[in-house]
């Protein structure tokens, strides 16, 4: 006999977890069922733990500037084991708080593995869940490459869960992934090698931000190397070398990481059983509700594809929950100008349309491009000096900013505010016509000329 519920979500993760908790919000009985730890791939293998990680490698390279703000005496040395152990522990704390949460809001959380019996009922083990409405959001998982020898690499999952620091390490991939990735592990002592299958990295990014980017990698040290195919791993001592399409055979490294995408985690879930076809990256289509073709079945977050962030699958989630019970019909989620940063060294924030892109849209005559290339004041007593780089976009007689873009110091605490204006329709005069705050490097946002 079927347990029956308003809402059964498939999935723990950031999204599922606030769709749960809101509509038990609004009286709803609901199920989560879950098969991992809560907090889906933000709070254990993502977000979370990759965030902990770049504060270690921040605070490295800070550390290497102590002389030049007139501190001496031994630089600290690392002990990578006992960063992960830390890192660990807090993550434990947050899947007990998401527990916690959902156990205050009355939602049941189920373990195990969910399949669709029908559009209405799940299979989780020996236990029947029914429904009026079921969720998937069941997130992604790496991509890895169908070549020989693949196995003898590890994915991002892996990474989180190595105990010490390799001395050489391969990335391979040129998205958000691969490129924090290696800032952190060249940050913390590594030597670092990205192979980039083309020229760039952030393609889906500002041109701006991805070359700049390449740059800076390669001032702090990190081998970029372009035009690289991988077309097989091999062993090589207790290490692994990477064979290309072009002949050429690598040094060994000690580790490589596979970071070339994310695939939707939607082929164990009986989907088939309801008659719901999903994309050819294996990601559910759904309509600008969150609606499946399936009546009474909804999808967020990366398993559909869209915008892959923790508080868009959560802003979704709970912008749907308010739709089915609280009586917001009108109510779902605006994906223009939503704000991201990818913390890289140094780190990167973007909001609103590329250049590119502008320029596709409306046409170059509408678009008008204001940049400032500038030192941080941080920089100013540092031998080295590493120089930011900003960006606005604006359209029309007005000069409606469309897009701002930003690498340097402060990049990722910073774009949060502007992201504002830039949803409410700034237009540069509303910039300039703000009082800068001096001395930071946000200002260079109000004082472009």
């Amino acid at each position: 006999m079927s347990e029956h519920y308003d809402l059964v979500v498939l999935g723990g993760g950031s999204g599922g977890v606030a769709t749960a908790r809101r509509a038990a919000a609004h009286g709803r009985r609901v199920a989560l069922v879950e098969r991992g730890r809560l907090g889906g791939t933000c709070v254990n293998i993502g977000c979370v733990p990759k965030k902990v990680m770049w504060h270690a490698a921040d605070f490295a390279e800070r550390a290497a500037h102590a002389a030049d703000y007139g501190f001496s005496g031994a630089p600290p040395t690392h002990d990578w084991a006992r960063l992960v152990a830390n890192r660990e522990t807090y993550i434990r704390r947050l899947n007990r708080i998401y527990g916690g949460n959902l156990d205050k809001a009355g939602v049941i959380v189920v373990e195990g593995e969910a399949r669709f019996v029908d559009e209405r009922r799940i299979a989780v083990g020996e236990r029947e869940l029914s429904a009026d409405h079921v969720l998937i959001a069941t997130g992604g998982k790496p991509q890895w490459p169908e070549i020989p020898g693949a196995a003898l690499g590890t994915d991002s999952d892996g990474f989180f869960s190595w105990t010490e620091r390799p001395r050489r390490v391969a990335i391979v991939g040129s998205g958000y992934i691969a490129c924090e990735l290696a800032g952190v592990l060249n940050g913390l002592g590594s030597e670092v090698t990205l192979l980039l299958r083309r020229e760039h990295v952030l393609k889906e990014f500002d041109a701006l931000l991805g070359e700049t980017l390449i740059e800076r990698m390669r001032e702090a040290g990190i081998d970029v190397q372009m035009n690289r195919s991988a077309a097989e791993l091999v062993e090589a001592g207790e290490g692994v070398a990477v064979r290309f399409e072009d002949g050429d055979t690598s040094a060994p490294f000690d580790r490589l990481i596979w970071a070339i995408g994310r695939r939707a985690n939607s082929d164990a879930i009986g989907l088939e059983r309801i008659g719901l076809e999903v994309n050819a990256d294996g990601t559910v289509p759904v309509d600008a509700w969150q609606d499946t073709v399936v009546p009474g079945v909804h999808a967020l977050g990366d398993v559909t594809g869209a915008i892959e962030l923790t508080p868009v699958a959560i802003a979704a989630g709970r912008r749907l929950a308010d739709r089915l019970f609280g009586g917001k019909p009108d109510s779902r989620l605006d994906y223009h100008n939503i704000p991201t940063v990818v913390f890289t060294h140094p780190p990167i924030g973007s909001v609103g349309l590329s250049e590119t892109e502008a320029r596709a849209e409306y046409g170059d005559a509408a678009v008008t491009v204001y940049t400032s290339h500038y030192v941080a004041l941080y920089h100013g007593v540092l031998e080295h000096k590493v120089p930011s780089d900003m960006k606005l976009v604006c359209v029309g007689d007005d000069e409606r900013i469309v897009g701002a873009h930003v690498i340097g110091d402060g990049a990722d605490e910073m774009l949060q505010g502007f992201a504002v204006a830039v949803k409410m329709g700034a237009t540069k005069a509303d910039f300039d016509n703000t009082v800068a705050i001096h001395p930071t490097s946000a200002e260079e946002f109000v004082t472009m000329t």
